[in-house]
């Protein structure tokens, strides 16, 4: 997801980030902010998520890597975790900030899935570089179109 242009990137918007409006924005700052939390000594990655909530609240997460990798914990799924420990069931919106300037960094497959468990399909992704100069707009369906629903296991 590489660009630094305003305008369509494979159908995700670019926009930049003076046009948001306040709330995004601050959504923006603290997955931002919480990204200097991240604990990334072997990939040297730090990623800060934020959420927010049907009430409007913003949790955040980061990364937490660990040595032999497997228990290592995306900022994405750190958020979903923290905020279902705080009682929070469902999301609005989501921002994710890497360390990454020439590229956006989506969520891995995992945390789109995980994010679809909670989430409305046309939930709002807005994807960071380290200085937010432009954002990437995005929604969970166009990153993850057909997405495992817990409604499947009723049938």
């Amino acid at each position: 997801m590489n660009n630094n242009i305003n305008g369509t990137v494979d159908g995700h918007s670019v926009v930049e980030y003076a046009s948001l409006d306040a709330s995004v924005k601050e959504l923006i700052e603290a997955a931002i902010k919480v990204r200097n939390n991240a604990y990334c000594p072997y990939s040297n990655f730090p990623v800060g998520a934020a959420l927010r909530t049907t009430t409007g609240e913003i949790v955040t997460g980061c990364n937490v890597e660990n040595g032999t990798f497997g228990p290592s914990v995306c900022a994405e799924r750190t958020a979903v975790c923290k905020a279902i420990s705080e009682g929070h069931r469902e999301f609005t919106a989501v921002a994710v900030a890497a360390y990454q300037e020439t590229e956006f960094t989506a969520p891995c497959g995992t945390c789109r899935q995980t994010l679809s468990e909670f989430s409305a399909k046309d939930i709002p992704i807005y994807l960071v570089k380290p200085s937010p100069v432009r954002v990437m707009i995005t929604s969970l369906f166009k990153l993850l179109p057909h997405a495992f629903s817990p409604t499947f296991l009723n049938k």
